[in-house]
């Protein structure tokens, strides 16, 4: 029987101690943003604010956090993510999510979640594909660029403090041009953080202490 809370009990005993409740497509927790059909055949996503989480989600999520299990707001939408806010008292994080004041997507995350994650004690790890670091204008290559990433990384300081950075990647789940194609260009991440005024207890808080805090507080 589907939206049993006794199968999420199952992955809990099966070691899952962090689940994202969302991907593209509406299910029984919750909804993705909306994707409109432009009168060009193109799709656009727009930020959804009315449909929260369905009872099952509410239900679900409260039993991950009676669990110890980490709840992942990425993919979610936008009336969603402030649900979680409301039935929760744990950190949680938003897995692969960039700045929307940086670059527009809705899959971003706004000021107010930026700030409103960073008091809950949560983590947001910046997702490097290029449409979610850049809004680009017609003509321009699209490339995701470490330049780019460090500009998100420098608004979220700003807007939630440094505590709540850290890397999604995405690497399993992008396409495109990459000028950091895989982990082994973490180094030249780091040292364009240190270029960029970032101090090397702020790189390495983002590079893994603000995740492994939340390990720590939440499992």
């Amino acid at each position: 029987m589907p939206g049993r809370a006794g199968f999420l009990r199952n992955f809990y005993r099966l070691g899952v101690r962090m689940m994202t409740l969302t991907w593209n497509f509406q299910n029984e927790l919750g909804f993705p943003n909306r994707k409109e059909v432009l009168s060009e055949g193109r799709v656009r996503t727009v930020a959804d604010t009315e449909r929260g989480l369905t009872e099952t989600g509410v239900r679900f999520v409260k039993e991950m956090e009676r669990l110890g299990m980490i709840v992942d707001i990425s993919h979610l939408n936008d009336a969603g993510i402030w649900d979680v806010f409301r039935c929760t008292k744990n950190p949680f994080v938003a897995s692969h999510s960039n700045a929307r004041a940086v670059a527009s997507h809705p899959r971003n995350l706004t000021d107010e979640m930026i700030r409103s994650l960073s008091e809950r004690g949560g983590v947001m790890g910046i997702n490097y594909y290029a449409h979610f670091l850049r809004d680009f204008k017609e003509g321009e290559a699209v490339v995701s660029r470490i330049s780019h990433m460090v500009e998100h990384m420098k608004h979220i300081r700003k807007v939630g403090g440094i505590q709540c950075i850290g890397l999604g990647s995405d690497f399993d789940g992008i396409a495109g041009e990459l000028e950091m194609k895989d982990a082994s260009g973490l180094g030249m991440l780091a040292d364009a953080m240190w270029e960029a005024g970032f101090t090397s207890g702020e790189i390495e808080a983002v590079f893994f202490g603000n995740v492994l805090r939340v390990y720590r507080d939440v499992l």
